[in-house]
């Protein structure tokens, strides 16, 4: 895929669920640590102008990774909360040139799975959308809702419900006000859809992979090490 498109990774998270020394971003996978591999799955795209990765301002970890000096790749500051790193980010694209006409893509730092025909899909299928989108797939387990006892009070109809992946694809001008907005009334955002969605869009679903997780906790990390293994 030829689109031009630019990414932004907010990055600024600690990860305390996976109780380990570091950010999840920085632990092992592979031969490299969780990010590089995330990164590596835009790298070398045709149509990539830039990635942002938004990190904390006293990140220790980043400097010493090869690709923190690789051409094309810039850091801006990580925020409080994820929506304040992914708009830092958009003003840091803004800086390097990007017009509000542009497409976006934010990724989860620690998603390193992402299939190349996942990019390529959500790049072709949203290219001439007129609002944008984000990876998803169909909840497959069935679903309980909870009352605050711990009990369950219904099962309610799967098929009504995706579970939000990403990348999250949108046009860097709506996607900045939408972000601005929500923070200003002090919105619960976690992730760009939400954000978009509060702003009165209707971001599309495109179906990917399922294995295209976010590394959460430590089983997270072993089931992907043990993909790659296959």
């Amino acid at each position: 895929m030829s689109l031009p498109f630019w990414v932004v990774i907010p990055a600024a998270g600690v990860g305390s669920r996976m109780q380990a020394d570091r950010p999840k971003q920085y632990l092992p996978f592979g031969k490299h640590s969780v990010i590089e591999q995330t990164l590596d799955c835009f790298l070398g795209q045709p149509g990539l102008r830039g990635l942002v990765v938004c990190l904390a301002v006293d990140d220790p970890y980043w400097p010493a990774l090869p690709c923190a000096s690789r051409e094309g790749i810039y850091r801006a500051p990580g925020g409080r909360e994820r929506a304040d790193s992914v708009r830092n980010g958009l003003e840091h694209l803004i800086a390097l040139g990007a017009e509000d006409q542009d497409w976006v893509l934010v990724h989860d730092a620690a998603r390193p799975n992402l299939a190349e025909s996942d990019l390529h899909r959500l790049l072709s299928e949203l290219a001439t959308d007129p609002v944008g989108g984000l990876l998803a797939v169909p909840v497959r387990d069935t679903l309980k809702q909870v009352g605050a006892d711990g009990r369950v009070q219904a099962t309610v109809d799967r098929r009504q419900f995706w579970q939000a992946f990403t990348p999250q694809m949108f046009r860097l001008g709506p996607l900045r006000q939408a972000l601005s907005d929500a923070l200003q009334a002090g919105a619960e955002i976690t992730d760009e859809a939400s954000a978009m969605e509060l702003a009165g869009w209707a971001p599309r679903l495109i179906e990917g992979r399922a294995d295209n997780i976010k590394v959460t906790r430590p089983e997270d990390l072993a089931w992907l090490a043990g993909l790659q293994c296959e």
